[in-house]
């Protein structure tokens, strides 16, 4: 018995963050199902076939590191961008912000105070 060789290649590097659960969840559902499977066909080989088997399931392993460092290497950059982009607008536009907290807090306190937890006297 011999060890297929299509295993997958690695997505390319997502490009935005929303599309990093999407691909993620895919690259991780990949993975296990080759584990899976190079964990059933490896059970009946021995030799040189169980050492083909190793080095496979060792490629898989290091292309889903590769994906998931490449991932965070991407989120990491875009939080980065965003957290720069929200830095410049408060400095420069900060009563903006600060009345929009208020506004935020007055409605939010305001559904709060209108909230009836306690039941009806009877």
């Amino acid at each position: 018995m011999s060890i297929p060789s299509n295993t997958r290649k690695i997505p390319p590097p997502v490009s935005k963050a929303q599309d990093v659960p999407a691909d993620s969840n895919q690259e991780f559902k990949n993975f296990v199902a080759d584990v899976e499977r190079l964990v059933k066909e490896a059970a009946n080989l021995s030799g040189d076939e169980l050492a083909h088997a190793k080095i496979k399931l060792n490629q898989r392993i290091n292309a889903a590191k590769q994906y998931i460092s490449s991932t965070s290497h991407t989120l990491a950059e875009q939080t980065q961008k965003a957290a720069t982009a929200t830095n410049e607008y408060v400095h420069e536009k900060p009563w903006a912000v600060i009345g929009t907290g208020a506004v935020m807090s007055f409605v939010l306190g305001l559904l709060l105070g209108l909230r009836n937890d306690d039941p009806p006297n009877k």
